[in-house]
């Protein structure tokens, strides 16, 4: 099994800015991707950026995804925080466990983001 915990989330006041982190742990041979999605209240959850993408138009210029390979973790630094942004941000990533076995899709318990003044 593999688990993502997220941490960094947060309120933050308009223009501020947050530093999410999802590190995997578990029984993991390589990564293939990570990345992050969110879902705001009412609302479909949408990729954010990361993985094997560029980030949304939405959050472009704004907001940038990292990863470390050697921790297996990955990062997403959001700036100018804008209360449309307010959402529980979740990390995915695509992990195979051996070399030979498919990659198997994950999801971290996700972290509320608040934007609001």
């Amino acid at each position: 099994q593999v688990q993502l915990v997220e941490s960094g989330g947060g309120l933050v006041q308009p223009g501020g800015s947050l530093r999410l982190s999802c590190a995997a742990s578990g029984s993991i041979f390589s990564i293939d991707s990570m990345g992050w999605y969110r879902q705001a209240p009412g609302k479909q959850r949408e990729l954010v950026g990361g993985g094997n993408t560029n980030v949304a138009d939405s959050v472009k210029g704004r907001f940038t995804a990292s990863r470390d390979n050697a921790k297996n973790t990955v990062y997403l630094q959001m700036n100018d925080l804008k209360p449309e942004d307010t959402a529980v941000y979740y990390c995915n990533a695509e992990v195979r466990s051996s070399p030979l076995s498919p990659p198997r899709n994950y999801w971290g318990q996700g972290t509320q983001v608040s934007v609001s003044s």
